[in-house]
């Protein structure tokens, strides 16, 4: 069993003693610290939860209710939901903060509580910290039975959402409509089967296949959305009978494309394609994390705007985002962060956007995707002893590499001209991630092994 405190919340593995897998007593403890941080901030006594479609996602959604209606909260809940969907809500039922039930793209076992503000947006690392202290403390009151808070349900707010991505300036229905898309969509049995077919229809989808959209939480393959875990649609988009294929994870915050011929558009030239539309139509600054394509450099600075480089985590982009005034941003696995809707990655949106750009752009998205430039990513980690200091490992590396540019905001990042490497200490193991990019898969490994055995050369002690 696995349980997981983090400064975003709080996930783990259904089942096993307290403290050691995420169960009721976890649930209740966790929450009832986040429902007296949100008192205590805010003063505004009630906070919207949804969930997505895992099995354990009722049992858990009632012991969260119940547990914010014992601080005197009013819930209103969304039911099945996304989390895109419960980030938009938040700031429109003007509550003190939102909280998501999903363990994204963990497997079926698994679930968790993402933390959201009054904005509708991922809590910050300080207050992550105090609502930890205040569940490790169990620092909360209860309310009498007369102050007990009220409980609401609201069961169209996908609706609305939907809605709000057919409303965006640049998101263009009539051509759309007019390209007559046949799409695929895998939703891996969770709440995007519920509303990405029906968002694909409304923005003029003429053919929409579902695939694994009945939202019970079985999931019939892997939940993330790599290549790797993606082989049904794949072959049913190999027959030729359709325009692209869309796969999201179980909480629709993740957007992944298929191209016509079943091959892979890429993750990370998810957020690539739409922050080249949209700076097309709106110029200005993008940001992504430090472990993201380079592409998205190249297509903003060819745009004329200027990219900058976020630490890794979604709070992190969006406050790199405000900081720059980026226009467009988010992260290299699928996840579109566009502030002129809210600042929260969003697959609906991404989707609008996509159709529209892949619309005006009149050929196959495969012909699309060659347009920017190619770079592949390679993903290593290297297990050390929990004796050594990771900190001063990467510092000599630091040192070794001192003539190139090196970003140190989370980790260390180390430019080669059109190449990098990130290197990041993983905050619960004794390992060092390595990430690295280069224009051919076989560059991106060289690297990532060069810089490996560099790590190896000043570690004094034997790696396991």
């Amino acid at each position: 069993m696995s349980l997981i405190k983090s400064i975003s919340g709080i996930r783990g593995t259904i089942g096993g003693k307290p403290g050691e897998g995420l169960t009721p007593i976890d649930v209740v403890k966790f929450t009832a610290a986040y429902g007296t941080w949100v008192l205590e901030q805010t003063h505004i006594p009630k906070v919207v939860i949804g969930r997505d479609a895992r099995l354990s996602g009722e049992m858990i959604s009632n012991l969260v209710s119940s547990t914010l209606q014992g601080l005197g909260i009013e819930v209103v809940d969304l039911g099945l939901s996304t989390t895109p969907t419960v980030e938009f809500a938040v700031p429109r039922e003007k509550a003190g903060g939102g909280i998501i039930l999903t363990a994204s793209h963990n497997p079926a076992q698994w679930n968790a509580l993402k933390l959201l503000n009054a904005q509708g947006e991922f809590i910050s690392d300080v207050d992550g910290q105090s609502i930890l202290s205040m569940a490790e403390a169990e620092s909360f009151s209860f309310a009498e039975v007369r102050k007990l808070g009220k409980y609401t349900s609201i069961s169209d707010y996908m609706d609305r959402h939907i809605q709000h991505v057919l409303d965006l300036d640049l998101v263009d229905v009539d051509a759309i409509k007019a390209r007559n898309f046949k799409v695929v969509v895998d939703a891996v049995n969770s709440t995007g089967g519920i509303v990405v077919p029906k968002l694909l229809r409304a923005l003029g989808v003429s053919e929409v296949e579902e695939m694994y959209c009945a939202p019970d939480g079985n999931f019939p393959h892997n939940p993330e959305p790599l290549p790797e875990n993606l082989r049904d649609i794949s072959k049913k988009l190999e027959k030729g009978n359709f325009d692209l294929g869309i796969v999201v994870d179980p909480d629709v915050d993740r957007l992944a494309l298929v191209n016509e011929d079943g091959s892979m558009f890429g993750e990370e030239y998810t957020l690539v394609a739409v922050a080249d539309y949209v700076l097309s139509k709106t110029p200005g600054n993008t940001v992504s994390n430090l472990s993201s394509t380079r592409a998205l450099r190249d297509v903003t600075e060819k745009r004329g705007g200027n990219y900058t480089a976020a630490a890794v985590g979604e709070v992190n982009v969006v406050n790199q985002m405000k900081a720059a005034g980026a226009v467009i941003g988010g992260e290299g696995n699928g996840g579109i962060i566009y502030p002129a809707s809210h600042y929260g990655r969003d697959a609906l949106v991404g989707i609008g956007l996509f159709l529209t750009h892949l619309a005006k752009f009149g050929k196959s998205i495969s012909m699309l995707r060659a347009t920017y430039p190619n770079y592949f990513i390679s993903k290593n980690k290297l297990e050390l002893t929990p004796n050594l200091d990771v900190d001063n490992i990467l510092l000599k590396i630091k040192e070794k590499y001192h003539k190139h540019p090196i970003n140190d905001i989370d980790g260390i990042k180390i430019e080669f001209e059109k190449e990098w490497v990130h290197l990041r200490k993983s905050n619960t193991e004794p390992i060092i991630r390595i990430y690295s990019e280069s224009d051919s898969e076989a560059k991106a490994e060289h690297l990532a092994k060069k810089i490996i055995q560099d790590i190896k050369e000043v570690v004094t002690t034997p790696l396991p």
